[in-house]
């Protein structure tokens, strides 16, 4: 599990800063969605292991927030990208 968080957790940077460079709004939104599924994917491994006692609750409290909010900023660019016109 450890390993698949690190890879869901790393790919989220990884596709956030490929969309900062992206040719068009277009290639912008579909890599934002990418880092968007990542987050995704690491609320669920966070979520497994703290249920099965890999994380404590202190821990647990400490970091899904903030992959939470990730997701929430994250989905925020995207429903603006996507609403802005092309320019």
């Amino acid at each position: 599990m450890s390993v698949q968080i690190l890879k869901s957790g790393t790919s989220i940077g990884a596709n956030i800063h490929e969309a900062l460079r992206s040719s068009s709004r277009k290639d912008f939104v579909a890599k934002m969605n990418i880092s968007l599924k990542e987050a995704y994917e690491t609320e669920y491994w966070i979520e497994l292991l703290y249920k099965t006692d890999y994380l404590s609750e202190a821990e647990y409290n400490s970091i899904f927030p903030d992959c939470r909010e990730l997701t929430n900023i994250l989905s925020k660019i995207i429903l603006t990208a996507k609403s802005n016109k092309e320019k």
